[in-house]
């Protein structure tokens, strides 16, 4: 598993039909958007990642932030080709994935690609 150096990439995802639940999170997704990051126990850029998300989450209501140790959950992470870490997936209501980013985000970045979401 990579870790990232720079900033985020966020590109538009690719909707298999494939929708994300509880049980591939490990929680209940947000009432209108989740926003889901894949870390790695050394990963610096993961730390600042959790810090952007978790306010994010806790400004736009309805939106819940999820971390997901990449190493602890191998099968998830090949099935959504998660490459490097952090990697955040936006997720609309439903579970479905809308954006995602690898590397770490800037908060007008990450509210700018809810906006797709909600």
């Amino acid at each position: 598993m990579e870790q990232s150096e720079g900033r985020e990439t966020y590109v538009p995802g690719r909707d298999t039909g494939r929708r994300l639940g509880a049980t591939d999170i490990g929680q209940g997704l947000g009432e209108r958007a989740t926003l889901v990051q894949f870390s790695s126990a050394f990963c610096q850029p993961c730390r600042a990642t959790r810090r952007v998300l978790a306010e994010v989450a806790a400004m736009v209501p309805g939106v819940a932030h999820v971390e997901i140790d990449a190493e602890g959950h191998l099968d998830l992470v090949r099935e959504l080709r998660v490459l490097k870490t952090p990697t955040v997936l936006v997720l609309d209501a439903r579970g479905h994935v809308v954006r995602r980013a690898a590397g770490q985000p800037r908060k007008a970045d990450v509210i700018a690609a809810l906006g797709e979401a909600v």
